[in-house]
């Protein structure tokens, strides 16, 4: 039986899960979250005490890495596509004037929905000194797997054929997973997450596990469902993140070559309650749910599968290092590059040790004395050198006053930017007080039309009672006394009305419904009382 324990990693917080595989079937051993303050290293020699995993292989998620596209010609050879992709990066690398040596690279190849006759490369790249402290963490335990997370979490979805989707993961930062009919597509890292709500709290409560909990108790109330009797001081600190979140989402909607039709949140910030319920009232999508994570649907009768919820990331991790998806986003895994330069190395170091004999080479020496006359090979030579050193003169001086031109049109550019970017800020200051602008006028607005909608019914109903009056007068047969006539509540009326004479009652009655002077009239059956005869008449005003 296999078995993987997945640690995600973020700023003051650890989820873990371990998760065993026998045959096909995965489950989740045990799992949960811990908080920690500065020292990682002794927070994670106890987990792997608590998880008795001292020999069990480990899989962690990546941090700060970047997304980088590429198109490539779906018929190049597999060469020809890794010189390509290698290519690109360089392009980039120096377009940003980045040290290419500065960063650990993998790419994937997936199917490219805009362009049949290409696919679409998918290269993460990552900090090698940001990489290198991950990996001491774990230097003395089996760390196998270090899995972007944007690329691993789609692991443990539960995915229709043909569905298309995102996967919301709102962690530290916030990651935003496409998937086209079960196909990774693109991964898009927002910044903005749960690190931002956990900072907030944490100012006042001054505990990252209490700020954590308080997220996790914490209704949001939509337009269905309102509550206004629990006490939820640190809505505020919650709602404004989500609702960035939710629009950038709705961004990455737009522009996504095929229709989203369904959308998993997951997370830290996916605790909070009704978030999913949020989402849906935002968004223009009818299905918009909490990811659960498909392996723990055997296990919903035992536990909660909220609690599972929970460390979605770390199972996510784990899972992706059994099944092993997406191999060559293995940060942990030697490049073909490194693997081909560690064999070039070995075949020089231990070439004399092959047994095979070696044929005796006979050098010729050649004397460069100028006492003697110069040979037609030395000619040739001394003329070669000559021409390489003027064309490495002559590419000097280009590249300097190329590089100085270069330089110059930087500085312009730079300037064009600045001044650009003042404009902008100009704008979005002035669009800022037109907003303002627009929300105080849209609030007189409502005022004043509330204020007329009641001066409205004022005058309306001015002359309604003294116009039934005067209806009823002319109305009541003889023998028909009107004991009261009383206006009870806004527009409805109570008659009271008595006679001897039943006939003379409901005649009374039905020529008020007839005659249209009160709507939806009703009568009570009459009660007799020393041979008079009472009713009680309700209607409303027309």
């Amino acid at each position: 039986m296999q078995n993987c324990l997945g640690i995600y990693i973020e700023n003051n917080l650890i989820k873990y899960a371990k998760v065993s595989k026998d045959k096909e079937d995965l489950k989740i051993e045990t799992y949960g979250i811990k908080f920690f303050d500065d020292n990682l290293n002794i927070e994670i020699k106890k987990l792997i005490e608590e998880t008795n995993s001292y020999n069990t292989p480990i899989s962690i998620n990546l941090k700060n890495e970047k997304y980088l596209y590429f198109d490539v010609f779906a018929l190049l050879s597999k060469n020809d596509i890794q010189m390509t992709v290698q290519t690109e990066y360089e392009t980039y690398c120096d377009e940003n004037k980045y040290n290419q040596k500065a960063f650990e690279t993998r790419y994937a190849l997936v199917p490219n929905v805009k362009d049949k006759d290409k696919i679409k490369a998918i290269q993460v790249i990552v900090d090698k000194i940001e990489l290198n402290k991950q990996k001491q963490c774990f230097e003395k335990n089996k760390l196998e797997k270090i899995l972007p997370i944007g690329t691993a979490i789609s692991s443990i979805a539960k995915l229709e054929k043909k569905e298309n989707a995102l996967i919301v993961n709102m962690e530290e930062k916030t990651t935003v997973t496409t998937i086209y009919d079960r196909q990774l597509y693109d991964v898009q890292i927002l910044d903005v997450g749960s690190q931002e709500v956990l900072e907030k709290i944490n100012k006042t409560e001054n505990s990252i596990s209490k700020s954590y909990e308080i997220c996790k108790g914490t209704t949001i109330y939509t337009a269905d469902i309102i509550d206004d009797t629990k006490d939820q001081p640190y809505l505020q600190a919650i709602v404004p993140t989500l609702y960035r979140i939710a629009h950038e989402v709705y961004q990455i909607m737009k522009e996504s070559p095929l229709k989203i039709t369904k959308i998993y949140l997951t997370g830290t910030l996916a605790i909070v309650n009704n978030v999913d319920l949020y989402f849906q009232e935002i968004l223009p999508i009818d299905d918009c749910k909490i990811l659960k994570p498909a392996i723990a649907e055997k296990m919903m009768a035992q536990i909660n599968i909220k609690d599972y919820i929970e460390v979605n990331s770390a199972i996510a991790l784990a899972v992706q290092a059994l099944e092993n998806g997406m191999k060559s986003l293995n940060f942990m895994q030697s490049t073909f590059m490194d693997t081909l330069k560690e064999k070039m190395n070995t075949e020089i170091t231990f070439g004399n040790k092959t047994g095979k004999k070696k044929k005796s080479v006979t050098k010729k020496s050649i004397d460069f004395s100028l006492k003697n006359p110069l040979d037609k090979t030395e000619v040739i030579l001394l003329r070669c050198i000559i021409t390489i050193i003027l064309i490495c003169v002559i590419f000097t001086i280009f590249s300097k006053l190329l590089y100085s031109q270069m330089e110059k049109e930087q500085e312009k550019i730079a300037e064009l930017i600045s001044a650009e970017s003042g404009e902008i800020e100009k704008i979005k200051e002035d669009t800022d007080a037109l907003n303002l602008k627009t929300t105080e006028y849209e609030t007189l607005t409502e005022s004043l039309k509330a204020i007329n909608d009641k001066i409205s019914n004022i005058e309306e109903r001015k002359n309604s009672i003294p116009n039934l009056l005067n209806q009823i007068t002319y109305i009541v047969p003889e023998g028909v006394q009107l004991t009261s006539i009383k206006n009870t509540t806004d527009r409805n009326i109570e008659i009271i009305a008595r006679s001897d004479n039943y006939d003379q009652l409901g005649y009374f009655i039905a020529k008020i419904k007839l005659e249209g002077i009160l709507n939806n009239t009703t009568s009570s059956s009459g009660e007799k009382n020393e041979g008079l005869v009472t009713v009680k008449i309700e209607g409303e005003l027309p």
